[in-house]
């Protein structure tokens, strides 16, 4: 079965002024549907791929033929880190974040601010296109930041991405410009954290 471009879970302006409408929509509708087609035309190689979902396609890169590994890692990533990147946010997003995984950030950095701290720094620190993440390490059993490159899915690593901020300058430029910085500051008031709660949640039970 074909990958899918998934829906919205809310409207193109639902995240301004953080977000503007117009960067939603080229981002969702144009980079993310790309990521999808692109994905689908080169699993026609490999049928015996296709039809696996996309965590178990990432997760299982190395069992991607060589021909096409580059592909899959660059428009399977850019699949499921956008779908996970418009799960994490939200309207009337922000705050601080509660429950189980607000104890998890407690445990692994000290506290919020110090998260924050370390997702600004390996966003701004992260040269070119790129993402910075929080996954949950099976290994370790707790919350880590981590930067990655291009579309690369932490999946592929053995993490379980949690939290996700795009950096590529399609996610932002429309209205930060080259300001990166300020770009990731704003982004945590649109942070969903009941669905990062969720994924932590369902991380840790190893979904």
């Amino acid at each position: 079965m074909a990958h899918t471009l998934p829906a919205l879970p809310y409207p193109f302006n639902a995240l301004e002024p953080h977000i503007d409408a117009l960067t939603m929509e080229i981002h969702s509708q144009r980079h993310h549907k790309a990521y999808v087609d692109n994905l689908n035309k080169a699993l026609e190689k490999a049928p015996d791929l296709a039809g696996l979902d996309i965590v178990t396609l990432l997760r299982g890169i190395n069992n991607v033929p060589a021909d096409i590994k580059q592909a899959v890692i660059n428009n399977g990533g850019g699949h499921h880190n956008h779908a996970v990147f418009w799960e994490v946010m939200g309207p009337n997003g922000g705050g601080e974040p509660t429950g189980q995984v607000a104890d998890a950030i407690k445990a692994a950095f000290g506290d919020f601010a110090a998260l924050k701290a370390k997702v600004k720094e390996n966003g701004t620190g992260q040269f070119g296109s790129g993402w910075t993440w929080v996954v949950y390490d099976p290994a370790a059993g707790k919350l880590a930041a981590v930067k990655k490159p291009n579309q690369d899915s932490p999946l592929m690593d053995g993490h379980v991405p949690v939290l996700g901020i795009d950096v590529w300058e399609h996610a932002y430029y429309l209205k930060y410009q080259n300001k990166r910085p300020d770009y990731l500051d704003a982004w945590w008031n649109v942070v969903n954290w009941k669905a990062v709660e969720a994924r932590y949640v369902a991380a840790r039970a190893g979904k």
